[in-house]
C-alpha cells in the first residue's frame, strides 16, 4: 500500500466537508480495495472528532464575537444548526447524532455532529460512541455508492 496514498486518504477523510464523501472515492480511485478504502476513510474521518468535542465548547462562544460581518455570519449559521437540530437532540438524547452523521450528504457528517453536540452542551463521552456509529454507517453508504451497488440521489 503506497503511504502517500494512505496519508491524503486519511488527510481528505480529516477535513470538514469531504470527510468521507470525498476520501472513500479518493482511496477507491488510488487503487485500494473496497475494505482498506473504508477503513482508512473512517479513521480519518474519526481523528479530529474527540479534539473537536473538547475544543469547540470553548471556542464556539468566542466565535459569535467576531468582529463585523464575520461574527454575524458565524452567528447566524450556529443559530441555524442549533434551531435545526435541537429538537431532535432534546428527544432522542445524544443518539440523534447519529442519524445526522449517519446520513452523507452536505451539512451532515462528524465535523456537524461534533459542532451539533457543542451547541447543545452533549458531554463529549456521550456523543463520541454515537458520532463514531454515524461515521461507519456513512462511510457503509459512501462505499456502496461509490462502488455503484446503490445510488444516493
Amino acid at each position: 500500500m503506497d503511504l502517500g496514498a494512505v496519508g491524503r486518504v486519511l488527510l481528505l477523510s480529516a477535513l470538514p466537508i469531504s470527510e468521507l464523501r470525498g476520501g472513500i472515492p479518493l482511496a477507491l480511485a488510488l487503487g485500494l480495495l473496497p475494505a482498506p478504502a473504508y477503513l482508512l476513510a473512517v479513521v480519518g474521518n474519526l481523528l479530529p472528532v474527540p479534539l473537536l468535542l473538547i475544543v469547540l465548547p470553548r471556542l464556539l462562544p468566542l466565535l459569535g464575537r467576531l468582529p463585523g460581518g464575520a461574527g454575524r455570519l458565524v452567528g447566524k449559521y450556529l443559530g441555524w444548526q442549533r434551531a435545526r437540530n435541537e429538537r431532535r437532540v432534546h428527544r432522542w438524547g445524544a443518539w440523534a447524532l447519529f442519524l445526522l452523521v449517519a446520513v452523507p450528504l452536505p451539512a451532515t457528517g462528524a465535523w456537524t455532529g461534533s459542532l451539533v453536540a457543542a451547541l447543545l452542551g452533549v458531554p463529549a463521552r456521550r456523543a463520541f460512541p454515537p458520532i463514531a456509529a454515524g461515521v461507519l454507517a456513512a462511510g457503509a453508504l459512501v462505499l456502496l455508492a461509490s462502488l455503484g451497488v446503490i445510488a444516493l440521489l
